[in-house]
């Protein structure tokens, strides 16, 4: 254990010239990305390992975190996913049953800059007011002006295609709680005998595990696929349905999955969720925007606008669809943010597809949401009848 890590000073600059002293508990570090803010009060582990948050820094609102360390459960994905971790204070003697390590040397062997002592809550103030931001932080370049400078040059996330960096390079299958790779290439796959069970081809734009996890639950066979995948050959795999995972980035970059959507509508049940929720939106011929700071945290309260039940919900994301672009009559707004008011579900009334913003596999958060797996069930189970 790190426990006794020499802690470094560093400096966090925003793009508009705002700058944040505090420490590196991970030691030497340089990072840039753009700064967000979380307000879960657990579930470090399973953030930093969201796909959703390539190209980020992430600012946990919650004061203290590090208390229960790292698991090897708790995971989202192969790796840690963000640019860093900027915390308030860190907690670097961790205790619970579970715990294998603490979250420094999880930071530190995954060379992920862990930063202590920022006024978290001045700078969540600041990305409220001001907007999600571009930001540089360093522990050797000091300078304000250059780290500025830095963060300045760093890519705007508006127009970015990140999903190009988390998707999977190679078709793998979901087996009994992890990826398995094909024995052979898509041209000669065969589903498993499995009779009884649903298949269903998941694609892959920065899936969390626990989604998969909630789809196995519920008897399907899920083959993962890299989001470039073209609608041709996954129409030659004939699915019971296709799921659009989340995923980071600006849905509006990744075009070559709109337009695989596209061609899949109609042809047979499909559930998105976050990013795949977008998608679906822009497949169906409506726009998406960049939110002033996002949605990030497992605390968001959403209204199913059917029942007018109020979920709340686990949510991560940095884009929206525009509803008022969705001017066609057979596409039913489902759920609404009761924050904000934006979007956050549909329902074609025609064709098999619905989708969500938030995240109904939670991983953290509340499972208010996870019937919308059973809904999605549901509907291949009345396909099939057809």
């Amino acid at each position: 254990m790190n426990a006794g890590i020499k802690k470094i000073k560093a400096l966090l600059a925003l793009e508009d010239g705002t700058l944040f002293k505090g420490r590196s508990f991970t030691g030497p570090c340089d990072a840039v990305g753009e700064v967000v803010f979380n307000t879960s009060m657990s579930g470090y582990q399973e953030i930093l390992t969201d796909p959703s948050y390539s190209g980020q820094m992430v600012t946990m609102t919650y004061p203290l975190i590090g208390s229960y360390g790292i698991n090897d459960q708790d995971i989202e994905s192969e790796k840690i996913q963000v640019k860093a971790l900027i915390v308030k204070e860190y907690q670097e003697f961790p205790s619970n049953w579970r715990s294998k390590r603490s979250l420094a040397d999880y930071l530190i062997a995954n060379s992920i800059p862990g930063l202590e002592g920022i006024d978290t809550r001045a700078l969540t103030r600041h990305i409220r007011l001001s907007g999600a931001m571009r930001a540089s932080l360093s522990t050797q370049d000091l300078d304000p002006d250059s780290l500025v400078e830095k963060a300045r040059q760093s890519p705007h996330m508006e127009g970015l295609d990140l999903v190009k960096e988390v998707t999977c390079r190679e078709p793998m299958l979901w087996r009994d709680g992890r990826l398995v790779t094909l024995e052979t290439g898509l041209d000669q796959f065969q589903w498993p005998d499995e009779p009884d069970k649903w298949r269903v081809i998941a694609v892959d734009y920065g899936v969390k595990y626990n989604i998969l996890r909630s789809l196995e639950e519920r008897g399907c066979t899920i083959l993962l696929v890299p989001a470039g995948l073209d609608s041709k050959t996954i129409s030659k795999l004939d699915p019971h349905g296709l799921f659009l995972s989340n995923g980071p980035g600006d849905p509006a970059a990744v075009t070559y999955a709109v337009k695989t959507i596209k061609d899949q509508l109609g042809r047979r049940p499909i559930f998105g969720i976050c990013l795949g929720h977008q998608l679906i939106g822009l497949a169906l011929g409506g726009k998406t925007f960049k939110l002033k700071f996002g949605h990030r945290g497992a605390n968001q309260p959403v209204k199913d606008l059917s029942t007018g039940r109020v979920e709340i919900t686990s949510q991560n994301h940095g884009f929206c669809v525009d509803m008022k672009s969705l001017d066609d009559p057979d596409i039913e707004l489902s759920h609404i943010n009761l924050n904000d008011n934006t979007l956050e579900g549909i329902i074609h009334k025609k064709i098999p597809l619905f989708s969500v913003q938030y995240h109904p596999e939670a991983s953290p958060g509340p499972h208010d949401a996870t019937y919308l797996f059973d809904r999605f069930i549901k509907m291949m189970e009345d396909k099939k009848k057809v």
